[in-house]
């Protein structure tokens, strides 16, 4: 016969199966390790177009739970999943548009669209920021050559091999510079309001990606700027650079260009033909084309109302 250590036969105390008094229950969903956690909740999630970029294959452009604890903030958990706020123009809560602030609570079907270029979407709440009136960009220290060619079409582009994340989140805040990287991590950052994670990992690719997803082919203004230091370049009188340059250059050239910060001189030389080159495939990567995200794509949320009250952001 098995005697239990109080002595009764198996019963523990007559009790039975009942909890032994003073110890709580676990709520329903809690930890079994820490009955006081908050409880685990899910929603569904559906990503569109380019943002599936950011996610692993099983969940890219189709439908998928997530589970999250307590009530947190839509930002928080689109983040947890791996896409940066600054991709994201509109969030759907069970049809319904609502900002970065907007808590889940659990049973929501959330989707979520990046930037929105020829679908008229203003009734909703836009999440983004509006768009700068002068394009200026801060670039990571991996991406030199991309700052390069930026500059090459005309666009003031701030890069430096020794600026940490700390210094380009400063940056792109007090200059109102959109941060471009490689690195996810920094556009995850509560600080960073414009920025736009590269998908290309070639430097032409890259200028060609920039300039087609923000619609910058009217912006560009080639041969403006100094390439090495990202100064303003204006045309100079020839006999003005006759100390500065080569001799033979200046007897071949008529037309030359300096830069105003670091007095760089500019003439057609034989590398010309590559600049060219590169700037042409950046105007064609610029060139209007369908809109990648169509009104197909909205066919599964096809009710946009804007959120009641103030927005949450």
């Amino acid at each position: 016969m098995i005697t239990t250590a109080s002595g009764n036969n198996g019963t523990d105390g007559g009790r039975g199966n009942q909890p032994r008094r003073g110890i709580p229950r676990p709520r329903p969903g809690a930890s079994r390790d820490d009955p006081h956690a908050p409880v685990m909740h899910s929603a569904t999630f559906r990503f569109y177009e380019e943002l599936n970029d950011f996610l692993p294959p099983d969940r890219r452009k189709t439908s998928f739970s997530h589970s999250f604890r307590g009530t947190p903030s839509v930002k928080d958990t689109i983040e947890a999943i791996g896409v940066p706020h600054v991709e994201i123009d509109l969030i759907l809560v069970d049809g319904r548009s609502v900002g970065f602030g907007h808590s889940l609570r659990g049973g929501e079907r959330v989707a979520v669209y990046p930037v929105f270029e020829r679908l008229d979407v203003s009734p909703v709440v836009r999440l983004r920021p509006s768009p700068l009136r002068v394009t200026r960009f801060v670039a990571d220290v991996h991406l030199g050559t991309l700052a390069r060619y930026l500059r090459l079409v005309g666009f003031d582009t701030c890069w430096k091999n020794d600026l940490d994340d700390p210094v380009i989140i400063e940056l792109a805040r007090d200059q109102r510079r959109i941060i471009l990287t490689r690195d996810r991590g920094i556009l995850c950052h509560g600080g960073v309001t414009r920025g736009y994670w590269l998908r290309a990992t070639d430097p032409i690719a890259q200028l060609e990606e920039v300039v087609r997803v923000l619609d910058l082919g009217r912006q560009m203004r080639p041969y403006t700027r100094c390439i090495e230091c990202n100064g303003a370049v204006e045309p100079i009188e020839r006999r003005a650079v006759a100390r500065l340059v080569p001799l033979q250059v200046f007897l071949i050239h008529r037309d030359f260009t300096r830069c105003l910060k670091c007095g760089r001189v500019y003439w057609r030389g034989s590398h010309r033909r590559r600049l060219d080159a590169i700037v042409a495939r950046a105007r064609r990567a610029a060139a209007p084309g369908e809109q990648q995200l169509s009104a197909k794509a909205c066919e599964d949320e096809p009710r946009l109302r804007t959120a009641a009250g103030s927005p949450d952001a």
